[in-house]
């Protein structure tokens, strides 16, 4: 029976982990070992902040949205408190960018909502 030399597909997984790793510092981009453990991390970095990117989007549109309403003696509560009762349904990222782009058609929206 002959011999099974396996070097080709250890040196093809070496090659595209290296590769995933290039631009990390240190031996993190040219010591295997060291970049298939970065690249495990980063991995694991990537999947949760995917999911903290949407709780920190929402808090700054939230405060955007409460600095805008308060120039309009208005807190950001009593206005949720007042569209949920108009059942007006735009969500906070619209009435962020309206405040932010728009502050004279938000004030027009503030008193319809009124």
């Amino acid at each position: 029976m002959t011999r099974i030399k396996r070097g080709t597909m250890t040196k093809k997984r070496h090659k595209n982990v290296l590769q995933d790793a290039k631009g990390y510092r240190w031996g993190r981009k040219n010591l295997f070992r060291k970049a298939k453990e970065a690249l495990i991390k980063a991995g694991k970095y990537a999947y949760r902040d995917r999911r903290a990117k949407k709780r920190d989007f929402r808090r700054l549109w939230i405060t955007r949205l409460n600095t805008a309403l308060r120039l309009h003696q208005m807190t950001y509560r009593e206005f949720i408190a007042l569209e949920k009762s108009k059942n007006v349904a735009l969500d906070r990222k619209v009435l962020s960018q309206l405040a932010t782009e728009n502050p004279d058609v938000f004030a027009k929206f503030i008193e319809s909502v009124r």
